[in-house]
């Protein structure tokens, strides 16, 4: 084992307990929580939205739980639902879960096998939670042009390897079928997110992916009338 291959088997090792401790202390948090609220439900772009923060300055205020865990793929959040999503019976879920099954850190997307979890996702979440109103959200462009503290070309190659606008604008229109199949609305907040190229605007986001809270307050703007 070379000194790379074990330090990214200990970053590796780290991101598995950080996954693991979040999922207990939501279990914990949700019994805490009322029933019948809104759910957040994702990966980091969903853990990292401020929307509690944000709404404050909103007329309109919901009763909102964010359950994103950062670094989750579609295989994690299927493990957690309990914890993530049913545990706070809520009356309506926004998810967006997949991009980083799309950018699979050995660089093996495998399309198939993220639409297949992401199917069973939605089909146990109608079996359990049939008067729910779920939003399955378009994934987030991204910004691979922009230069960012911190990654260098060669980082940046391997960050967006996969992880592309064309691999997300297919990937949407999948996720787009799917939803329909389960009578879900799949709602696409995107507006005003993306410079005229179709990339993530580079004052919104701090690596090409992960958004700021001014990227965020666009995201909950095209929000409100689902809230």
């Amino acid at each position: 084992m070379t000194q790379e291959d074990l330090i990214n088997e200990i970053l590796d090792d780290n991101m598995k307990r950080e996954k693991e401790d979040k999922v207990k202390k939501y279990k914990i948090l949700n019994k805490y929580a009322k029933k019948g609220q809104t759910v957040l439900s994702g990966s980091s772009l969903m853990e990292y939205f401020p929307v509690n923060e944000l709404q404050q300055t909103l007329a309109k205020q919901t009763v909102i739980y964010n359950r994103g865990i950062a670094g989750y793929v579609t295989s994690e959040l299927l493990s957690s639902l309990e914890e993530c999503i049913f545990e706070l019976e809520p009356a309506k879920l926004f998810i967006n879960i997949g991009t980083n099954d799309i950018s699979s850190a050995d660089g093996e997307y495998d399309p198939a096998r993220l639409l297949a979890n992401y199917n069973e996702i939605l089909t146990q979440i109608g079996v359990r939670l049939p008067e729910c109103k779920v939003y399955v959200m378009a994934y987030y462009p991204v910004n691979a042009q922009a230069d960012f503290a911190g990654m260098d070309q060669a980082a940046k190659e391997s960050y967006f390897r996969t992880r592309t606008n064309a691999a997300l604008l297919e990937a949407n229109a999948e996720v787009e079928k799917l939803a329909a199949q389960h009578g879900y609305a799949f709602i696409n907040v995107n507006e005003g997110l993306m410079d005229p190229e179709g990339n993530l605007k580079e004052e919104y986001t701090m690596d090409g992916v992960h958004m700021y809270a001014n990227g965020y307050a666009v995201v909950l703007n095209n929000l409100q009338e689902y809230l």
